[in-house]
């Protein structure tokens, strides 16, 4: 996917930013300009009207994944994947968030969160699964946080009953990143509560087979308002063995080894947005 994106004719013309420390190599610098000539061509002329309108930037999404920047580090021989590095992904998040935070981010939590951690540790009949039947442009969620489980998520109430060939899913998750437009996602649960951290598992939930699954009301949003932010509510959701990922009791390890590499893509986000604002204070001072 990589090799039609550094395909792309020659970017628009714009300063291009050097490191002091070392230098990117040639392909990851080619691909940073190919993603600032898409930011500044099709993403910032319509930044504002989304996030006013809080329309999710679907055909963007999915000229994104036709450019491989959906499935960034997923391994080439699934639809999409890229096989590239976090270095890779960062500069993908950090140009696309200086053109729109919204977008930014959902990229940064479908790859960091969500298609990161299901080709790392998911089965090869998880990955077959989940990463043919739907295309490289549909979004995948992941939701860890409770309404009282945020910074503390040991203290997660959800939880997952083994029932005969499968479990069973109940509770309520909080602030899930494109809860409305993902068709899939990775739900954290307690198996037993009394065992604190050690009963969080990771479950691999397909929500168009999830029946007692519901989408709450998006959050009211200051900003990045063009993604979703929503409670997902399980009802007695009933899932198969097999939607198992990692270990049962290994799913805080996951989530923490994986919020490490989330923090990546927030950085960029943060750097992307913080390089458009310094862009706009110049060009303002210029003109005024």
């Amino acid at each position: 996917m990589f090799r039609k994106l550094l395909s792309v004719p020659s970017p628009l013309p714009c300063a291009f930013r050097h490191f002091s420390i070392c230098e990117l190599p040639p392909e990851l610098a080619q691909l940073q300009q190919t993603c600032r000539a898409f930011v500044d061509s099709q993403l910032k002329p319509i930044a504002a009207e989304l996030d006013r309108e809080r329309r999710f930037p679907k055909e963007t999404i999915e000229q994104l994944a036709d450019l491989g920047m959906m499935r960034v580090t997923v391994d080439p021989e699934y639809p999409g994947g890229s096989g590239q590095g976090m270095l890779a992904l960062s500069l993908i998040v950090e140009e696309l968030s200086r053109g729109c935070g919204s977008t930014g981010s959902i990229v940064s939590i479908h790859n960091c969160l969500y298609a990161n951690l299901l080709d790392r540790v998911g089965s090869r009949e998880q990955k077959d699964r989940f990463f043919r039947k739907y295309s490289c442009a549909t979004l995948g969620a992941f939701a860890l946080s409770e309404a009282d489980a945020g910074s503390d998520v040991a203290a997660l109430s959800t939880r997952a009953v083994e029932d005969g060939d499968g479990f069973v899913l109940s509770g309520t998750k909080a602030w899930v990143t494109s809860a409305l437009e993902a068709k899939s996602g990775i739900i954290f649960a307690t198996v037993n509560p009394e065992l604190k951290y050690k009963g969080i598992t990771a479950f691999l939930v397909d929500f168009e087979e999830a029946p007692g699954l519901t989408i709450g009301r998006p959050e009211e949003k200051l900003g990045i308002r063009a993604s979703s932010t929503c409670n997902l509510i399980l009802e007695n959701v009933k899932i198969p063995k097999s939607n198992l990922l990692g270990t049962i009791g290994g799913g805080f390890r996951l989530a923490m080894e994986q919020l490490d590499r989330a923090r990546i893509g927030i950085a960029s986000q943060a750097l992307g947005i913080a390089q458009a604002a310094l862009e706009e204070a110049i060009a303002y001072a210029k003109q005024r």
